[in-house]
């Protein structure tokens, strides 16, 4: 993830601030409790190989992933943020996850396990999906 860091650097302004905020979220991931940062990390590495025209940032503090228009579309609220119990997943309203009147934007998450994993990417996809 460094290095990526780096390359966005060599690329110049518009790719230093992109490697400032990839480094902002990774510190951010990096200064988490255990659990959470194990769980942060997952996530991270989820997202960024299943939408890799997502931008890591940080949002409030906390690892998020916004797209073209620098608009956050995900974010990842750890448990210890707020002393809860779980940590969150959360998508904004660029997400594409409607479904009818009422959906959730907001998943908990205790663990990691394949089908946390898919459950993610699937997440991810239709979030991106064209409205």
């Amino acid at each position: 993830m460094k290095a990526r860091a780096a390359e966005l650097r060599a690329e110049g302004k518009k790719g230093a601030k992109k490697a400032d905020e990839l480094q902002a979220a990774l510190d951010a991931i990096a200064k988490m409790a255990p659990d959470d940062r194990a769980l942060a990390e997952r996530v991270h590495a989820t997202i960024t190989a299943t939408a890799p025209e997502l931008s890591p940032k940080t949002w409030y503090g906390m690892p998020s992933y916004a797209n073209a228009d620098g608009k956050v579309v995900i974010y990842f609220r750890d448990a210890g943020k707020f002393k809860e119990r779980y940590s969150n997943l959360g998508f904004q309203d660029v997400a594409n996850l409607d479904d009818g009147d009422m959906w959730p934007v907001m998943f908990a998450i205790r663990g990691w396990s394949p089908a946390i994993e898919k459950r993610i990417v699937q997440l991810v996809k239709a979030a991106l999906s064209q409205r």
